[in-house]
């Protein structure tokens, strides 16, 4: 049996349970107003992953345009911040 760090162990772990997906879920709703702005972030009331979907939820109509027009560089934004291709699609609600 070789020898892991806990790090590397919880790492596995988590990559392979489903886990995952809560643990994502969690993180978007932290890095949010980092990779997006404060602007953005305090009119967004709802961010959720779900099957690679990120979907975001406003009630200020010029936000939806915008976030509409930027759907591309959001999921780069996002799949940076996470190191991984995560985000495949955007939906704004």
């Amino acid at each position: 049996m070789g020898e892991f760090s806990i790090g590397d162990a919880l790492h596995q772990f988590v990559n392979k349970s489903h886990l995952r997906n809560g643990l994502r879920a969690v993180q978007i709703t932290q890095i949010w107003e980092e990779v997006m702005g404060k602007t953005i972030a305090k009119y967004t009331t709802k961010i959720e992953i779900i099957n690679n979907t990120l979907f975001i939820y406003t009630p200020v109509g010029p936000l939806k345009n915008e976030l509409q027009y930027q759907k591309s560089k959001i999921i780069e934004r996002i799949n940076e911040a996470f190191r991984e291709q995560l985000i495949h699609e955007v939906v704004i609600r």
